[in-house]
């Protein structure tokens, strides 16, 4: 997070495998309870429910603001982040983001959704938070990740952001993102999960504990035996083959152009896929794209907060006029608000 006055910007990358702040990662998993819940943990208790952070995942929905789930992980997210400066009351500003051919149509949307109180109280890991949400920016997914990098790309480039439900595809090209040439697919982490238990179980007749498929995307490595670990493998591979193909269909090619890769795919690529590592870089931090809406958001508030205000408008000179219908008088900054902080995406 950071600051700006009296104003906390907090940035949250709401992922649909996980949720990440700057400094702070948690599955986007959540289960709502009426009463509290027999077990304590990671259990926010908002608006009269009760709900478990961080276990299973969300199910992949193209709206994010279809439920109040997303809001509620937005919440849990902001209080780990400010958990780590002992901060339970303060003036907040989301920094969040879309994927990249989905914020045209969805920023406002997604912007209303997350602003959608303007004050919040709820307790999460039995601490009590008291927010008042200022605003919100609704940056692409993807780009911000690599924000610090584009003095260094030069030329033609292609951004693969692989999250766990799409995989985000734009070109920067000169060190300017290309608006014209971004696309998103609906090709994540969890789809090679998914492929490899499926292979697990029609070759070996077992059922796989995701986890396991996660740390060997993760590290490339596993407790398990040779034949297991064969098997997923091979699952994985196909499905680093599947998303260079899907490149190839948006004209990657590793000779005329360099290829960034981040999200929680990059590991999955790096450890098991092939390609051109002169040619490939891999951004490992998962939390840099909520580090990129984090520099963003902060950026654009200390520009409108450098900007001098408005003058008023004198006010018109009264006539000489002493008769019961003497006009009432108007000013034309009645609703002047250029003083307030920007809060449009």
């Amino acid at each position: 997070m950071r600051k700006l006055n009296n104003t906390i910007i907090v940035a949250v990358d709401t992922g649909y495998g996980n949720i990440k702040t700057a400094n702070t990662v948690t599955p986007t998993g959540i289960t709502a309870y009426d009463t509290e819940p027999t077990f304590t943990g990671e259990i926010l208790q908002y608006n009269n429910k009760y709900y478990r952070i961080g276990e299973g995942h969300k199910a992949f929905i193209a709206d994010k603001g279809i439920d109040d789930d997303f809001y509620v992980l937005t919440l849990a997210a902001i209080a780990k982040e400010l958990d780590g400066e002992s901060i339970t009351t303060a003036d907040v500003y989301i920094a969040a983001g879309l994927p990249l051919t989905w914020v045209k149509t969805q920023r406002e949307d997604f912007r209303k959704y997350l602003t959608k109180n303007s004050k919040v109280r709820f307790t999460f890991r039995d601490k009590q938070y008291n927010l008042k949400i200022l605003g919100c920016k609704v940056f692409p997914q993807g780009y911000t990740a690599v924000i610090d990098r584009l003095s260094e790309m030069s030329g033609v480039n292609m951004l693969a952001d692989i999250g766990n439900g799409t995989m985000n595809v734009m070109y920067i090209n000169d060190k300017k993102p290309v608006e014209s040439k971004c696309y998103t697919e609906k090709m994540g982490v969890n789809q090679c999960v998914i492929a490899a238990k499926n292979e697990v179980l029609n070759n070996c007749g077992t059922i796989l504990d995701e986890s396991i498929v996660e740390q060997m995307i993760r590290t490339g490595k596993a407790d398990i035996s040779e034949k297991y670990y064969d098997c997923i493998a091979g699952a994985i591979r196909n499905y680093c083959t599947d998303i260079f193909e899907v490149l190839r269909k948006y004209e990657y090619n590793s000779e005329l152009m360099r290829l960034y890769v981040t999200g929680g795919g990059a590991a999955l690529i790096k450890n098991f896929g092939s390609f051109d590592e002169d040619r490939v870089v891999f951004i490992e931090d998962i939390c840099a794209t909520a580090k990129g809406y984090e520099k963003l958001a902060y950026n654009a508030l200390l520009k409108a907060s450098e900007q001098p205000k408005k003058p008023a408008k004198p006010k018109a000179a009264a006539p000489d006029d002493t008769s019961e219908n003497k006009p009432q008088e108007v000013t034309d900054n009645a609703d002047d608000q250029s003083d307030k902080p920007a809060t449009e995406s």
